[in-house]
C-alpha cells in the first residue's frame, strides 16, 4: 500500500524558499508570478493493514513539523 504525505508551511509562516523561487522566476521573465509556496511530498510503501491513524502519527512525531507546517495524506 502507498501513501503520499503533502507537507506545506501554515498560512502566514514566512517562506524564504519560495520567494527565491518567485524572485529567480521574475529574473528569468515570468513576470506573472505572483507568489510562490514551497512544500515537499513525502512517498511512504506500506505494509498491507497500516491504518490512517498510524501514518497521521508518523506525520505529527517526524515528517511534519506541526507548529510551522500542514499535511495532506493521500492512499492509493
Amino acid at each position: 500500500m502507498k501513501a503520499r504525505v503533502h507537507v506545506m508551511l501554515k498560512d502566514g509562516v514566512l517562506d524564504p524558499q519560495g520567494e527565491a523561487v518567485r524572485h529567480a522566476l521574475g529574473t528569468l521573465g515570468f513576470l506573472g508570478v505572483n507568489g510562490v509556496r514551497q512544500g515537499k511530498i513525502i512517498e511512504l510503501d506500506l505494509a498491507e493493514g497500516t491504518d490512517e491513524a498510524t501514518v497521521a502519527q508518523m506525520c505529527e512525531k517526524l515528517l511534519a513539523n506541526t507548529v510551522i507546517e500542514s499535511y495532506r495524506v493521500e492512499f492509493g
